[in-house]
């Protein structure tokens, strides 16, 4: 029977896995005579059959293989020889990727945009830009929903030109975000938080780290929350009223008079062994500042309301955040952060040796993105039901 090949490991930035490649038969070599000449063919050998070379008597085989590997040799000199002779010209250089932006979002200002904005990113061969008289030109134009939600912005589907990829860009909730049916069949592509948009933009990341542990920030306090939009409704002010009985949580932002400058808020948090990161609603990859810059960036462990752990456990490691959901109730949740020793503590941040976390709120670096993805994505592609597909 054939031996199969051995597995091999795919390695990607963030996984290893084990594929195996398919069965197959190592083909073997046969010779044939016609006239002096000597013919080489390939065989492929039924599964039972020795490696044979056909024409040859048992008594001239070792000749013939002896043959086959000096041409073998041969063969791979000549080839290298033809490598090496070869002119090596200069890489071909590859069309910039205009990406216009139609409004910027939250600002009728866009920020300055000189040519080499993407390279900063990573991204080089891609320009963006604010100037609306590009949309006969652009490669792709990006539509930001919150203007178009608000009628600050209009989609100019007269002048749309024929074949252009059009984008649709929100990092909003699907609860903040309305008037999706209006857009039917129009987007080609959609840049947002969820993992299966076309241009896949977290709010935040870890990345490697080789350099020096940070020391974590000193401990004073239990738990923070800062807050801007309370709501009575909203399942994140009935767990805090839960809570509150048990645990002691400062809260902070304008919904209670206390807001923090933006410069202040980590300092702030980083005093506090926990922070809520209470999602405003639960949605499918919805995992906000709250969690990356609030929690983690200032070295708080992280409290989370939103999404399943699963969707966690594929950013971070299982260790380095409290899930509500593995508690049956907000008491046990309470006593859990309250009863905590240092060791156990101290292991939520095992993570920090070797990872660091990245922030990834300039809408700048988000657009750049579309030109990572850009050569990869169906331009025929058309969202039929844009607002089925978001609530899903």
């Amino acid at each position: 029977m054939p031996t199969p090949c051995p597995s091999a490991c795919l390695s990607t930035s963030r996984t290893h896995r084990l594929l195996p490649f398919p069965d197959w038969k190592a083909p073997s070599w046969g010779s044939r005579k016609k006239g002096s000449d000597l013919q080489l063919f390939l065989v492929h050998p039924e599964p039972w059959a020795e490696p044979t070379v056909q024409g040859c008597n048992p008594t001239r085989r070792l000749r013939a293989w002896g043959c086959l590997a000096g041409g073998g040799t041969l063969m791979a000199l000549w080839l290298r020889w033809l490598l090496q002779s070869a002119p090596m010209g200069a890489p071909v250089p590859q069309p910039t990727v205009t990406i216009l932006i139609w409004h910027w979002p939250f600002t009728n200002q866009p920020p300055e945009l000189p040519g080499d904005t993407c390279t900063h990113y990573g991204m080089a061969s891609c320009r963006l830009s604010a100037n609306r008289s590009l949309l006969a030109s652009a490669d792709a134009v990006v539509f930001h929903h919150r203007e178009l939600q608000t009628l600050r912005s209009r989609l100019p589907l007269d002048q749309r030109p024929q074949g252009q990829p059009w984008v649709w860009a929100s990092m909003e909730s699907p609860s903040n975000t309305h008037g999706l049916h209006h857009f039917r069949g129009i987007f080609n592509w959609v840049l947002s938080y969820r993992r299966d948009s076309d241009i896949f933009v977290p709010y935040g990341r870890l990345e490697p780290y080789s350099g020096p542990t940070p020391p974590l920030p000193a401990k004073s306090k239990m738990a923070a929350w800062v807050v801007s939009n309370f709501q009575q409704r909203q399942q994140r002010a009935r767990l805090y009223r839960q809570l509150a009985p048990y645990l002691q949580v400062d809260v902070f932002g304008r919904a209670n008079g206390r807001p923090l400058c933006a410069s202040c808020l980590l300092s702030t948090v980083a005093r506090y062994r926990f922070y809520l990161s209470f999602e405003n609603s639960q949605h499918r990859d919805y995992i906000t500042e709250k969690f990356w810059r609030n929690a983690l960036a200032a070295g708080a462990v992280p409290v989370v309301l939103g999404p399943p752990r699963a969707t966690y456990e594929a950013f971070v490691p299982p260790d380095a955040f409290v899930h509500v959901d593995d508690f049956s109730s907000a008491r046990e949740l309470a006593v859990f952060l309250v009863s905590m020793n240092e060791s156990r503590y101290q292991r939520f941040f095992a993570w920090r040796d070797r990872l660091r976390v990245r922030l990834l709120g300039d809408w700048r670096e988000r657009f750049c993105t579309i030109c990572a993805r850009y050569p990869y994505l169906p331009r025929s592609q058309v969202y039929e039901d844009l607002e089925s597909w978001f609530q899903s």
